[in-house]
């Protein structure tokens, strides 16, 4: 056992734990490993630090710390023993030559997956994650996203610690309403009523972080296991994902430039009505078309006409070039059919987790208690920030800036894309949104290209996560170039090395 013990070796360079807590910490692996048995006596605190050469009074304080921890026993006038009480474990297979105790890398207990394999094969990898060390790319051509660098990050920092101290503190720092910060959902209905046309109040509106929460919440406040939802196919993946955990049987809706396939969805209500229709009418991602007016309407009266729950995803509703943007379903929902979700995610940063479902109040009132099972509330300094710059105009001007910031880098990407990819690639100007959804000529395959690229320093993507079933032989066509978190000078490196990874 002293063997064992001798065998411990120590960091001193000031970035880990203290020396006794080292010390104690290989202590109690050895009982758990079945090692050290209950009962079994341990050194002297003498002996021990001599053999370790380590100070009395650091193994004294390991001893003391077991003790008080129940791990060990003292008994007077005889030494330190492993305490009795403890269950009598026999030693632990390890690996070969390990002095450790090995954790598995696999569960050991029963996992159920509630993911179908098409879907872990797919996983997103858009955000990926570079350990240190490791080379990351010169440039990343994203799927859609704001230029953080123009972002009012200064004002709500400055908004964050202004109401983070003072007579603020207690408030803002306690536990606040699952349904997000009152301010924030008045100023939110505010801006909501302005810029989108809608008629709604507080009462309507929760705080959640992010779209991705909205639409988890709305799936499970509407789907149950064998419902039918109608999806557009391509579509957002993370979405029918979603739909797919609460138990939905998901039926895809082709797209093409007017949007959805009304048509399509009238014949398939005559012989099944779906018990919800997830579209994304404004900018539909990937594609970026935008649903035509008809067809809006045909799909309203769809809803209204089989008591279908509409869920309209209006992520990206304020970046619209070809004209003003088209006011969503959601601002002509008379009868209460549509559960409106969106964000401050494109309009600011991704990493400013705000966004916000639109529903009937009951509806609402469902929604957060479900919120409150998974993340209690959101960031009350945060949304109160955030609060104070919707009202004084803040982010209107953001918008406004960015808006013509990002119409240039528009014009600067399609000229790039014309003039140097030309014959690899077709594309129709977007009328609005963060991206370009191209298509890649015959022969020239999404994957190998992408596989090319980042060999040179570019990240871009391989064409998975548009289509989402795993059959679909155009899911090696496509790919949608964000173009707004690059600026000008950024984008034509970012395009010379795509057109370098043409083989």
């Amino acid at each position: 056992m002293i063997e064992r013990l001798l065998e411990i070796s120590f960091k001193k360079d000031g970035e880990h734990s203290p020396l006794y807590q080292q010390l104690e910490s290989e202590i109690i692996q050895l009982i758990c490993r079945g090692i050290l048995k209950p009962g079994q006596a341990l050194p002297s605190s003498r002996s021990l630090a001599e053999s370790l050469k380590l100070n009395r009074k650091t193994v004294v304080a390991t001893y003391e710390e077991l003790d008080a921890q129940g791990w060990v026993e003292t008994r007077e006038r005889s030494g330190v023993y492993v305490s009795s009480s403890l269950p009598d474990t026999s030693e632990r297979i390890i690996k070969e030559n390990s002095k450790k105790l090995i954790r598995s890398r696999q569960p050991g207990y029963h996992q159920i997956l509630k993911h179908p394999a098409d879907a872990i094969a797919g996983t997103d990898r858009r955000m990926e994650i570079y350990a240190p060390g490791t080379r990351q790319p010169l440039y990343k051509i994203d799927d859609g996203f704001p230029d953080a660098r123009i972002a009012p990050i200064e004002q709500l920092v400055r908004e964050y610690r202004r109401l983070g101290k003072g007579r603020f503190t207690n408030q803002f720092l306690n536990y606040g309403p699952e349904h997000g910060s009152y301010r924030l959902r008045v100023e939110l209905a505010k801006f909501l009523n302005r810029t989108r046309g809608m008629q709604i109040t507080e009462k309507e509106v929760l705080i959640t972080k992010g779209t991705q929460m909205a639409i988890y919440l709305a799936a499970q406040l509407l789907i149950s296991r064998g419902d039918t939802v109608f999806v557009p196919e391509p579509g957002y993946f993370d979405a029918n994902r979603t739909f797919q955990l609460a138990g939905g049987d998901l039926v895809f809706i082709p797209v093409d430039k007017d949007g959805m396939d009304v048509d399509m969805i009238e014949r398939l209500c005559k012989r099944k009505v779906p018990k919800m229709i997830y579209v994304i009418p404004h900018h539909h991602r990937p594609t970026t078309v935008t649903m035509s007016a008809e067809r809006r309407m045909r799909l309203m009266n769809l809803a209204y006409e089989y008591g279908i729950a509409l869920l309209e995803d209006d992520y990206d509703f304020d970046y619209h070039f070809a004209s003003d943007p088209l006011l969503p379903l959601a601002s002509l929902d008379s009868a209460a059919h549509i559960i409106y979700v969106g964000s401050f995610c494109k309009s600011v940063a991704p990493g400013i987790r705000i966004g916000f479902m639109v529903a009937p109040e009951a509806v609402i009132n469902e929604a957060a208690t479900i919120r409150k099972l998974i993340d209690r509330q959101g960031d009350q300094l945060l949304e109160e920030a955030m609060a104070e710059l919707l009202n004084t105009g803040e982010i209107s001007r953001h918008i406004k800036k960015s808006h013509k910031v990002y119409q240039g880098r528009l014009d600067n990407t399609c000229r790039l894309l014309s003039e140097r990819l030309g014959k690899y690639l077709t594309f129709e100007r977007p009328n609005g949104g963060l991206a370009i959804w191209a298509n890649y000529r015959e022969n020239v395959s999404a994957s190998a290209v992408a596989l090319n690229a980042k060999k040179l320093g570019l990240q871009i993507s391989d064409g998975r996560n548009y289509f989402f079933q795993p059959d679909n032989i155009m899911s090696d066509d496509f790919v949608r170039i964000g173009y707004c978190s690059l600026d000008e000078v950024e984008m034509a490196h970012a395009v010379d090395i795509w057109s370098r990874a043409f083989v």
